[in-house]
């Protein structure tokens, strides 16, 4: 999953550097694919299925500007702009095993708005990190994460949480960034070897979502910026490794 990791990180970082004013999407989309097949990995997100969609997802990313909150479709029409935001997901299969992470990158020069949203948001993925060790249960993490966003002035979406992640992309448990009854009656204990996927979805305004008529793109229903940082973390003795760090070395 290192390894997996590792691809992941450096096809983000790549795509980082490349997101300016004039690029569009599928240029992006394409770079994606193009490192994917370099490492010999296969890209997660092409080709899901979603009963809500007519087609599967046709992207290699998620790419989603500014109001989009996740699942946006990579598309030549769709060309950045100074002052854009836009949050790319990724993620790969390598060896049988799953690495998944995303970041939101601002275009040109943003509003101050926007670059309080991203920081605020990539600093609530930071608290996770920061307390996630064996011993603790997941609502106290969330907690935090929440207590972090909500201060800053911006809302914590409800209908997108992480996710284990292993051998499949999805797997058990459901890792929200907020606390709800759902979670206290069913708290997750975190354990050495446990496999995360950690990802807050922050919005500048509130957190109510919708899904647009493709069946992939969700947007915030008030039309407010959102942002999405994401890491996969193993639970260590001590704390826990982000596998998906640009400095996360892949070893054998």
């Amino acid at each position: 999953m290192r390894k997996a990791g590792a691809v992941v990180a450096g096809v983000l970082s790549k795509l980082q550097e490349l997101a300016k004013p004039g690029v569009s999407t599928a240029q992006l989309d394409e770079m994606a694919l193009e490192m994917t097949a370099e490492a010999g990995a296969e890209a997660l997100f092409k080709g899901v299925r979603s009963p809500q969609a007519r087609r599967p997802f046709p992207g290699a990313i998620c790419a989603s500007v500014n109001e989009e909150v996740v699942h946006g479709i990579p598309s030549k029409g769709v060309v950045l702009e100074e002052g854009d935001i836009l949050s790319v997901d990724f993620g790969v299969r390598l060896g049988g095993y799953c690495g998944d992470s995303a970041v939101t990158v601002p275009i040109g020069a943003i509003s101050e708005e926007k670059r309080r949203l991203v920081e605020t948001t990539k600093a609530t993925l930071d608290v996770a990190i920061a307390e996630a060790r064996p011993g603790v249960r997941w609502s106290q993490i969330a907690g935090k994460m929440q207590r972090y966003a909500e201060a800053a002035g911006f809302s914590v979406v409800r209908d997108f949480v992480g996710h284990g992640i292993g051998t499949k992309m999805h797997e058990e448990p459901k890792v929200p960034n907020f606390v709800s009854d759902d979670l206290l009656a069913d708290d997750i204990m975190l354990a050495e070897g446990m496999i995360l996927a950690v990802e807050p979805m922050i919005n500048a305004g509130r957190c109510g979502v919708r899904l647009l008529g493709n069946g992939w793109t969700v947007v915030t229903s008030d039309g407010a910026c959102s942002a999405h940082f994401e890491h996969t973390i193993a639970i260590v003795a001590g704390g826990c490794d982000v596998l998906t760090s640009r400095d996360a070395a892949p070893t054998d």
